[in-house]
């Protein structure tokens, strides 16, 4: 079965296109922004385990949380909600992202299975790229838990497309 395309291809200029990220420009010292929660679930955390090789007892073993862990319950890795927090960014820089190249992650509280975390950021440094097309943008956020607690804090560096320059006719 074949569809033709053909019939949108007069909607593709001057139209918004849903979920584009933004431009290095638009992204500007003190920009504010907020993202949608995400509930991590045990799944969430068997697959981080399983694809990483990442098999702490403090992830795995459920009798040693009950005995050995100064952390009790199902305590979810560091990583998986820095992850998850990534993720959650992706709207910000869909498809005007270019590359990642540091950040510095400071953990301030255990996250469980079953919580919900949010993200919240601000952007906090912004320039031109050498070549000037594109820019590099740092943002410092905050992962917070459903309970209005910190969980999490970075502060990426991200190279992200320059806005396309029109030429008038």
């Amino acid at each position: 079965m074949s569809v033709n395309l053909g019939i949108f291809k007069h909607v593709t200029e001057n139209v918004h296109l849903l979920g584009q990220g933004l431009y290095w420009e638009d992204l500007t010292m003190g920009y504010r922004f907020r993202t949608f929660g995400r509930t991590i679930t045990e799944s969430d955390m068997i697959g981080f385990i399983s694809i990483t090789g990442f098999n702490e007892v403090l992830f795995t073993d459920a009798e040693y949380v009950k005995t050995g862990s100064v952390i009790k319950g199902r305590v979810v890795p560091a990583m998986l909600v820095y992850a998850l927090s990534e993720g959650l960014v992706v709207p910000l820089m869909q498809g005007t992202g270019l590359a990642f190249f540091n950040a510095t992650i400071d953990v301030k509280a255990p996250v469980f299975v079953n919580d919900t975390i949010h993200v919240e950021g601000e952007v906090i440094e912004t320039r031109a790229t050498s070549k000037g097309v594109n820019g590099l943008v740092r943002t410092f956020n905050k992962v917070i838990n459903q309970h209005g607690e910190l969980v999490l804090t970075c502060n990426p560096l991200r190279m992200m497309k320059g806005r396309p320059v029109s030429f008038e006719k």
